[in-house]
Order: C-alpha cells, then sequence, then structure tokens
C-alpha cells in the first residue's frame, strides 16, 4: 500500500467514525423517544477508497407498524366506549343504584303497600304520593343527565373532528417534506419520524391503513376504505349540536349529526366488545345508540307508569296519578297501554296535582277520573290494592328498548340496569384485551425500531476503536512521511 493510499483510507476511517459517533449519539439522545425510529449510518467499500459512509439509514418494519396502529385503534375505540358506560353507570347511582329508577319504584311499592293496610291514614297516603313523585323525579333527572352525555359526546365528536382535521394537514407538511428530502436525495428521517408519529395520533380518533407509493409517497385510508389523505388532507366535516333533549317540539327523537370523511358517512362502533377502530366511532356509537337505547328504557317506564295509574271517565281511560307536563304532548290519542315508546316521556312525567293537594285522591280514583269509592269510605283499598298488585303483573314492553316485550315494571326497570351492567361488563372485559393487545404490539415495534442503550453505547466502543485505530495509521503516516522528507534533505 502507497503512503497516498494509506493516507486517503485513513481519512476514510476518520470520516466514517465522524458520522457514525453522530449518528449513534443521536440515537442515545432518543432513547426514551417513542417517536424516533433507531438510525444506522451505511457504508460501501471500493478497492480506492475503502469503506465510505453512503447513507443514514432509519430503521423500519413495515408489518409491526401497522399492526401498531390498528391495536392503537383498537383501544382508543373500546376505552372511550367504556368510559361513556362508566358515565351511565354514575347516574345510577354506582354500586347501590339509588339514583335509578327501579330503587324509586321499590320504595313506591313499599308505601302503597303501608297504605293499602291502613288507607285512612293521611300520612300514608301523603307518603305513598312523595314515592311517587321521587319516581317521577327520578325519571326526570335520568333523562336530564342522558341526554347530558349526549351532549357530551357530541362536543367530544366536534373536538376529535376538528383534532383529525389539524393532524391530517400537519402530515400533509411532513410527507411533502419527506417527498421533497427523497427527490433530493437529502435526508427524509427527520420528517419521517413526524409523519409516523402523526400517523399514531390520527389512529387514535379513527382506524386507519396507510399506502406507501413512488418517491416515498404515503396514502391513508379508513379501515373501512375511505380515504383520509392522498397527495392532500381530505375534509373531515361535522355538525355539533350546542344541546340535547329526549324528544322535539314534533315529537320525534333528536337525533345528532353523522361525521362525513371526504362526503362519506363515518358509521358507529357496535356491541360492547366495540368494532370501534378509534374514539370517533366509539363517540358515535355512545351517542346514537348506547344512551338512547337507555333513554327508551326511561320512557318505556315512564309509559308502563301511567297506564298502571291510569283512571277512567266516562269508561275512558286517561292519566292519573302519573301524567306529562306538557299538555300537549303526548297528545289524547295516545294509549299508554300500547307497547310503543313514547319518545320523551321520562322527561316531561310527572305527579298530579290533585293527588299532591288531597292524597286520598289515589285511594279513591278521583285524581283525574270518577271515585270509586262511592260511600267515601275511609277503609276503601280497593284500589289501592290494585296498584300494588300492578307491581307483580306483566305488561308489554316495546322490543325497541333491547330488555324483552314482556315484564313486570319492577322487573323491566331491573332489567335496564342489567342491560347497561352487561354492556359494562363485556366493554370491561374487551377493553383488557385491547390494552394487553396494544402493549405487546408497542413493545414489539419498539423492540424492532426503538434505541436500545446497550447496543447504541457497544457500538460506541466499536467506533472508539476504529478511531484509535485510524490514529494509530495516521500517526504512522506521519513518522514515514518525516523520514522521507529527511532522508530526501
Amino acid at each position: 500500500m502507497s503512503l497516498a493510499s494509506a493516507l486517503s483510507t485513513t481519512k476514510n476511517i476518520l470520516g466514517n467514525t465522524s458520522t457514525q459517533t453522530a449518528v449513534l449519539s443521536t440515537n442515545v439522545q432518543n432513547v426514551s423517544n417513542s417517536d424516533y425510529n433507531r438510525r444506522t449510518a451505511k457504508t460501501a467499500t471500493d478497492a480506492y477508497s475503502g469503506a465510505t459512509t453512503v447513507a443514514i439509514e432509519r430503521t423500519e418494519n413495515t408489518a409491526l407498524l401497522k399492526q401498531t396502529l390498528t391495536s392503537i385503534a383498537d383501544d382508543a375505540g373500546q376505552q372511550t366506549l367504556l368510559a361513556g358506560l362508566e358515565s351511565l353507570y354514575s347516574i345510577m347511582g354506582g354500586d347501590e343504584y339509588s339514583l335509578a329508577p327501579s330503587t324509586a319504584l321499590s320504595d313506591l311499592r313499599d308505601a302503597l303497600q303501608n297504605y293499602a293496610a291502613t288507607p285512612g291514614d293521611k300520612t300514608l297516603a301523603s307518603a305513598a304520593v312523595n314515592a311517587a313523585v321521587d319516581v317521577a323525579n327520578s325519571l326526570n333527572t335520568a333523562t336530564t343527565e342522558v341526554q347530558s352525555l349526549r351532549a357530551e359526546a357530541d362536543t367530544e365528536i366536534g373536538s376529535s373532528v376538528d383534532k383529525l382535521n389539524r393532524l391530517l394537514s400537519e402530515f400533509e407538511q411532513a410527507n411533502d417534506a419527506v417527498k421533497a428530502a427523497t427527490a433530493a436525495g437529502t435526508d427524509p428521517n427527520n420528517a419521517a419520524d413526524t409523519r409516523e408519529s402523526l400517523l399514531k395520533q390520527i389512529s387514535e380518533i379513527v382506524g386507519i391503513s396507510s399506502v406507501t407509493r413512488e418517491n416515498n409517497d404515503v396514502s391513508i385510508y379508513t379501515s373501512g376504505g375511505i380515504t383520509l389523505f392522498e397527495t392532500t388532507a381530505r375534509t373531515i366535516s361535522f355538525d355539533a349540536r350546542t344541546s340535547y333533549s329526549a324528544v322535539d317540539s314534533d315529537g320525534n327523537p333528536v337525533s345528532g349529526s353523522p361525521v362525513y370523511i371526504d362526503g362519506v358517512e363515518l358509521g358507529a362502533g357496535q356491541n360492547s366488545d366495540t368494532t370501534a377502530q378509534g374514539s370517533l366511532q366509539a363517540l358515535l356509537q355512545l351517542r346514537d345508540e348506547v344512551y338512547p337505547t337507555y333513554q327508551n328504557q326511561l320512557d318505556e317506564i315512564a309509559r308502563g307508569l301511567v297506564s298502571m295509574f291510569s283512571e277512567e271517565s266516562g269508561g275512558s281511560p286517561l292519566p292519573g296519578l302519573f301524567g306529562s307536563k306538557d299538555p300537549d304532548y303526548p297528545d289524547a290519542s295516545v294509549d299508554y297501554e300500547d307497547a310503543a315508546t313514547i319518545n320523551g316521556l321520562a322527561g316531561l312525567i310527572t305527579v298530579n296535582q290533585n293527588a299532591v293537594g288531597n292524597p286520598f285522591a289515589l285511594r279513591d280514583g278521583s285524581i283525574a277520573g270518577d271515585s270509586i269509592n262511592t260511600e267515601n269510605a275511609s277503609g276503601f283499598s280497593t284500589l289501592i290494592s290494585r296498584y300494588v298488585s300492578g307491581f307483580e303483573t306483566a305488561m308489554k314492553f316495546d322490543p325497541a328498548a333491547r330488555i324483552g316485550d314482556s315484564a313486570t315494571i319492577l322487573d323491566f326497570s331491573t332489567d335496564s340496569i342489567g342491560w347497561a351492567e352487561e354492556y359494562r361488563s363485556g366493554a370491561t372485559n374487551a377493553s383488557e384485551t385491547t390494552s394487553a393487545m396494544l402493549s405487546r404490539a408497542t413493545e414489539a415495534y419498539s423492540n424492532s425500531t426503538g434505541v436500545n442503550l446497550d447496543e447504541e453505547l457497544i457500538l460506541l466502543l466499536d467506533v472508539e476503536q476504529s478511531y484509535k485505530a485510524a490514529s494509530k495509521l495516521l500517526s504512522t503516516i506521519d513518522e514515514m512521511l518525516r523520514a522521507l522528507l529527511e532522508a530526501a534533505n
């Protein structure tokens, strides 16, 4: 080897070690950064210059990244659904279900039983009416809080849509930077890290799949195939509501606006182990399926109560102890015995003020109808006993409430709790699974593409040895050149 060749080799070694040291140092600095992929300085060897650093490569694993993005979306959807069900659980009063209508109904039955034993006792009569007021208040409050949960979900949907639009805009900038650097032959790795971080954030909102095209260009689609990004970011639109109620002025259920991605409606999740991928579909599921179903159950309990305590006037049934706050809804043509949900009735149900003013009217059947206690006997208990028996008598319910079409009102109210708790239990079990899958996928991807501090330190030691060898070689060349110059004098 000539001195010139040896000097060129030494120069290359020093250049390589400098580049490798910089790359390894950057890796070490980002050892705790989950959005950083390990860099590797790649070298090539030829007969003239020896080993030369030709590129700094970013570690990638497409299969594990795909699995990680899917796991992020699945877990985000499941955790969002579970959080919404926990909120529903809270408005029922927690473990004791103290705020659930079933508790108030049980108290009303007990109060009526006591009153039936001594129908001439005004204190017991008032206690029965007050228990009825508690039932109405329970249904009113539950309706208000369910609709509040729907409004909160709607607000979160709006925030998620705004965030998704922002993330897609940022993704477009990062993707353009990657394409520009790739085309120019410069380092695209930092922009690629930013782009991948945005993909993870997007997948928390909506499930995605990505396709890498020519020039390192990436397109994003939802799990259902709707285009989110292809060269440019697509628009996600949503019209948020400021508030929710169970029924509108025409007596129709109040519905939330859909979410459109590139003009295509995004579907909601289904079931307790939800099909939702990303928080957005789970929020739609809560707003449009879970909470409205529970509202239907409340409305059916309210309808059953009006029917149970109805009275007669001129041979025709009409609301007695319980009725609606709105004199125009439902109208007089409604038959409360029909197994059809009266939308929003649980929020409107109230105790007739005639019963509050005269509790004995409950005993006589004269709250709104014709008294059947024609002799005005203080010991008359026929009607009260009938009401008590009504709690044990099956009635028809709307199957749309998802509890069944026949049950006693107490069983129906208890089954309503069971429906919500079964949903929550299923969501809890599924959330544990998705959480474990996310943990494993994240760990596997990190092990494949992340920085291992021990490995980086070992490589730094190797680079140090290369530097020492180059330094020694340079010193030898220096001595040889000095000797040669002295010999040439």
